[in-house]
């Protein structure tokens, strides 16, 4: 929830100001008020509920003209701003845009419900879905020189409400493109990542976003703490009620109360109810997506396989979350991809979606995956993603920080403290920073190598390229003193002496970056089951499995690939105590030292499992 899902305010901002930055190409030659008529109108739903709605009608073309909408819980605008991302394309087209604030949210009537659950088959009631048809259906018989073609789109948790529209199709209803959507917050989405709270971000946002409507946001003073030394203090989620709280956010018990991926979660996951979907679907995302990457590729994969027949594609770019919709995309933190990555998706890609299945036009189609290949810094249209080529291969934690192609024969083991009181931070200026950057999945991860609480398995320096494109799966053994622990692992790409940057000030040395191709964290009493945990036997070898988001990277010659586990992540994550227990009920005191060893060799050979891609290709 956000313009991804929970969102920090400062990613908020960015949401805010989007409406007038992306119309700027106009403005500069005439003003939008010039450009369209805009009409306010309040839509009543199927039980009455009635929901603030903008139109923007282009002026003095002949039309008529596709509908392009935005539902969103951010706030749909005023008649005295521009629309949102028309840039010059869009009006020299001639599209009707329409923004509507979803109930409960902005000048809508009704009840806000996050991620609202999906009316499921055979009952009656409301959701997304039939409001969206109830909206579609009003915007076709009233709104003045519509062709009787919408399209709906947005970013994040208006992501979300592009892809639940698409459910149960309106027969207008003729694209939609869920960008970066939120999609499960138990699974992949911002407010869990494997079954591991993502505390930081969840908390930040819902401070103002969650509280009961009519209230005010609510304001910590946090005496120019850190993120990090912040959250330390605060100790244990069973202090946040008491201590910053008392009975004003509500929906944060509801989130700490439901701590297995029970019906709470599965009723809210887009996934699962993305079904009887009749329109072209669009899915993009970014690779270095803090907040919602797990959405993207999960939404195209259900749609694959829930909706056959329909055209379903999907673009993957090296973005963080939304960097798509604005700016050239050239660069990521201190990644150059030496290309307007951004800019070219938008002209090459999304436009002629929306010109090809709301106008007619007699544009190209999209292939089925366009995705970027870091490393190689290229876009590639494929058939299918992931593509058909790919050849799971195994490579090997070995003794003393090796990574090794051939599982090792002899069992050894490498050993960490995981300790709560100093967790792993996430960031390199933890000291300082007070918000999680939007760049952080790709910011060089140099500093984190041998600090303690972590462990590093290195590959010498390869004697050519290594592509992977897909999944990535993690089969960690371990024995561990605890009843229960989190496994943080990281793929990392090192770049060797010599590596330039090229950027517009100048080169710059890549030196001994590590870029973090992929990685992310596991709950491990989760790792046979999210609906039913199991704690760990404190001593026995315990097989950790779990799947990596995609990646589509190639390790050039003379890099070094290196494998990096640890237990902490935070305070983007939380901490969790060592013990097999629940944890928003956890008090101070339950926080303890854990031995940590991870083994290899043998019957217990940890492993990931790459998606090669063999060459040539």
């Amino acid at each position: 929830m956000s313009l991804g899902t929970r969102r920090t305010a400062c990613s908020l901002a960015f949401a805010l100001l989007l409406p007038l930055a992306t119309a700027s190409s106009a403005q500069n030659r005439q003003s939008w008020r010039d450009l369209y008529t805009v009409t306010e109108s309040r839509i009543a739903m199927r039980d009455g509920v009635e929901l603030y709605t903008l139109t923007y009608v282009p002026k003095g073309k002949p039309g008529p003209f596709p509908i392009l909408m935005e539902r969103t819980p951010y706030g749909a605008g005023s008649p005295n701003m521009a629309p949102s991302r028309a840039s010059r394309e869009y009006q020299e087209a001639g599209y009707i845009f329409a923004f509507q604030d979803v109930r409960g949210k902005g000048r809508s009537g009704g009840d806000f419900e996050n991620v609202r659950p999906m009316v499921k088959p055979g009952q009656k009631g409301i959701d997304e879905s039939t409001d969206t048809y109830d909206t579609l259906d009003w915007l076709i018989k009233n709104v003045p020189n519509n062709n009787g073609k919408v399209g709906l789109w947005g970013i994040s948790y208006p992501g979300f409400y592009a892809g639940a529209g698409g459910i149960n199709s309106h027969p207008a209803l003729k694209a939609i493109s869920p960008q970066a959507p939120v999609n499960d917050w138990f699974l992949g989405d911002d407010v869990h990542h494997n079954g591991a709270f993502f505390l930081q971000e969840t908390f930040d946002f819902a401070l103002w976003f969650d509280v009961p409507r009519g209230q005010q946001a609510i304001f910590i003073p946090r005496n120019n703490l850190s993120a990090y030394d912040f959250y330390l203090q605060a100790g244990a989620l069973s202090n946040f009620e008491e201590k910053f709280l008392q009975g004003r956010l509500p929906y944060w018990q509801e989130l700490l109360s439901n701590t297995t991926y029970n019906d709470y979660w599965k009723d809210r996951a887009l996934w699962r109810a993305f079904k009887n979907v009749k329109c072209a679907v669009l899915t993009v995302g970014g690779w270095y997506d803090k907040e919602d990457l797990y959405g993207a590729l999960q939404l195209y994969r259900a749609s694959e396989k829930q909706n056959p027949g329909i055209k379903n594609y999907l673009v993957m770019g090296p973005w963080s979350h939304g960097q798509w919709a604005g700016g050239s995309g050239n660069s990521l933190s201190q990644m150059n991809w030496q290309m307007p990555t951004s800019s070219w998706y938008r002209a090459q890609v999304e436009f002629p979606f929306f010109e090809r299945f709301l106008r007619d036009q007699n544009v190209d189609e999209p292939a089925e995956a366009t995705v970027f290949e870091t490393g190689a810094n290229k876009w590639h249209q494929l058939p299918s993603w992931p593509p058909k080529q790919m050849k799971p291969r195994s490579i090997y934690l070995d003794h003393q920080g090796a990574l090794n192609w051939d599982q090792p024969r002899d069992s050894s083991a490498a050993i960490y403290l995981a300790d709560p009181a100093k967790p792993n931070p996430y960031v390199e200026d933890y000291q300082t920073s007070k918000r999680a950057p939007g760049d952080w999945l790709a910011k060089n991860q140099a500093w984190t190598e041998g600090r303690d609480g972590t462990l590093t398995y290195t590959l010498p320096p390869l004697a050519e390229d290594l592509r992977i494109a897909g999944p990535i799966e993690v089969k960690v053994w371990l024995k561990t003193t605890g009843t229960d622990c989190d496994l943080v692992v990281k793929l990392i790409d090192e770049f060797p002496a010599g590596t330039l940057a090229v950027k517009p000030d100048g080169q710059t040395s890549m030196a001994g970056y590590q870029f973090m191709v992929r990685g992310d964290i596991m709950r491990a009493k989760f790792r046979e089951s999210y609906e039913r945990p199991k704690p760990i036997t404190p001593g026995e070898p315990t097989l950790v499995r779990f799947v990596l988001n995609d990646a589509f990277h190639t390790f050039r010659k003379g890099h070094r690939i290196k494998i990096r586990l640890q237990s902490y992540w935070f305070p983007v994550a939380d901490r969790n105590p060592n013990v097999f227990m629940e944890i928003p009920r956890a008090k101070d005191s339950d926080f303890r030292s854990a031995t940590i060893s991870i083994l290899s060799g043998g019957k217990n050979a940890s492993q990931l499992v790459l998606p090669v891609i063999p060459q040539p290709w």
